[in-house]
């Protein structure tokens, strides 16, 4: 008779992390973030208000009788300001992404998850996206309540007033991303008279789809699953990073207390337990559990704390800016300062110094126009009268300055290279032009260099009334009949 078989129960895991990855693909639970006021919420809104205004503002600024901040793609022709640049031109853009990139790393180092915190996009809209609907529907527990209660007009109206203005920040904001392709002045004319183009539409709808979800309902979504920043910030984190944190030694044990008790009569830290501070984050996770990858360093949790502090007659800074050093091994600010000069810093600064050097000095060196040589495929090479040889070419020339330039062109090569005819051209402000040019060399020389494949140099000179002439050389080759 065989022996019976062991079998091992499972049973339902218990609270904490294990039981929450069981949950991983449920819905989860709307956050009610509350209202915080503070000193970091002033500075969260003023943040707001700067990075709007650039954004909303800047596609509206002139330059030059033309929009200030223009990628027009159509013309392939990208304007910054006074800087005009062509597809060419693109490495400096790539270059500005590049001190973007490190600049984050830079900070992020030195300072966690500030950019975060403060000046997301999605930060920023899903701030504004939230003060509209603690404007419509109230605060908190008044949303938790509306959202609780049955359908009544006063519902409708609110929820109907919340969408309302959403929809439109959300339009407003994919109309000035388009701008920012699409001469804004001509997007405007066009949309107020509804002929703008099909693209126009579709970008203007697709982008505006995107921040009234992103910022409506997705919110902290986005932070914890759908922004990889979150997931490789933690190879820029040691622990002398600033981070915000909570001094268990100073807060625990927590409890609620009367006001007027002895917290260590009691055997109690200066935590009085009231969860404001997971109340405010907009992540809805607990500051007092330790450093997590979903905190977004917004400080709303310290504005609440110090307010609860400030209420019970307790030092500020439960909840601060610190570091995981500092916070395990009590130190003060000047040692926790001290601490942030170090390695990993000063190897971000100095090469985002470098990079920013090297982009700065390169755009200031940049020639104020292009040249590109262009074989033509039609007529390689050919003889003509008296052994003559010639070959003809398509010069690409292109005015990056603000004004109307001349430029004269001139070939090098062998002795008696020359061009058929005198070339010349006048360009107006960031203007381009193909330009025919024949190159000749006389027979005698033909004759003797026939078949070869020669290097010559085109010499394109910007002539200026005051006599600081630049000149710009491209290289090709010419082709000796046989």
């Amino acid at each position: 008779m065989s022996k019976p078989r062991k079998i091992i129960p499972i049973a339902m895991a218990g609270s904490g992390a294990a039981a929450a990855s069981l949950f991983a693909y449920e819905a989860p639970n709307k956050i009610y973030a509350r209202a915080v006021s503070g000193w970091f919420a002033a500075w969260r809104w003023a943040l707001v208000w700067i990075t709007q205004l650039v954004f909303y503002g800047l596609p509206w600024l002139q330059w030059n009788g033309r929009q200030a901040v223009l990628f027009d793609l159509e013309g392939q022709r990208f304007f910054l300001f006074g800087l005009a640049l062509y597809p060419q031109d693109l490495i400096y853009l790539a270059a500005l992404l590049i001190v973007s990139a490190l600049a984050l790393f830079f900070f992020t180092a030195v300072a966690g998850r500030l950019w975060c915190g403060f000046a997301c996009p999605q930060t920023v809209y899903t701030e504004i996206f939230m003060w509209v609907e603690r404007k419509t529907e109230g605060d908190r527990i008044a949303r938790m309540r509306l959202d609780a209660a049955p359908w009544s007009a006063q519902k409708l109206a609110r929820k109907a007033a919340k969408q309302t203005l959403w929809l439109a920040i959300s339009l407003w904001t994919g109309f000035t991303f388009v701008g920012y392709f699409t001469p804004i002045l001509t997007l405007a004319a066009s949309a107020a008279v509804w002929s703008a183009g099909p693209w126009e539409v579709f970008w203007v709808l697709f982008y505006g789809t995107f921040t009234y979800g992103n910022a409506g309902y997705l919110r902290e979504q986005v932070c914890k699953h759908m922004c990889p920043y979150a997931r490789f910030q933690g190879a820029m984190f040691d622990r002398d990073t600033l981070i915000i944190g909570y001094d268990k030694a100073r807060g625990e044990s927590r409890g609620s207390r009367p006001r007027t008790a002895d917290a260590k009569a009691l055997g109690l830290g200066d935590c009085i337990d009231c969860t404001l501070c997971v109340q405010v984050c907009p992540t809805g996770i607990d500051i007092r559990d330790g450093l997590q990858s979903n905190c977004i360093g917004c400080a709303a949790c310290i504005d609440v704390c110090d307010s609860v502090m400030d209420k019970m007659n307790y030092p500020r800074g439960l909840i601060r800016y610190s570091t995981e050093n500092a916070l395990a091994n009590g130190w003060s600010r000047s040692e926790l300062l001290r601490r942030i000069v170090r390695p990993r810093v000063l190897v971000y600064g100095a090469i985002l110094l470098l990079v920013s050097v090297t982009v700065v000095t390169s755009m200031s060196l940049r020639s104020p126009f292009r040249v590109n040589v262009i074989r033509d495929r039609g007529v390689m090479a050919r003889t003509v009268g008296n052994g003559v040889a010639e070959n003809v070419y398509r010069l690409q020339v292109m005015n990056a300055t603000e004004t109307a330039q001349r430029y004269r062109i001139d070939v090098q090569g062998p002795h008696g290279l020359a061009l058929a005819q005198a070339a010349g051209l006048e360009l107006m402000p960031i203007e381009e032009r193909y330009v025919p040019v024949t190159v000749k060399l006389p027979g005698a020389a033909a004759a003797s260099l026939a078949g070869q494949k020669l290097p010559i140099h085109f010499a394109v000179t910007q002539l200026a009334e005051n006599g600081q002439e630049v000149r710009v050389m491209e290289d090709s080759t010419f082709w000796v009949p046989r």
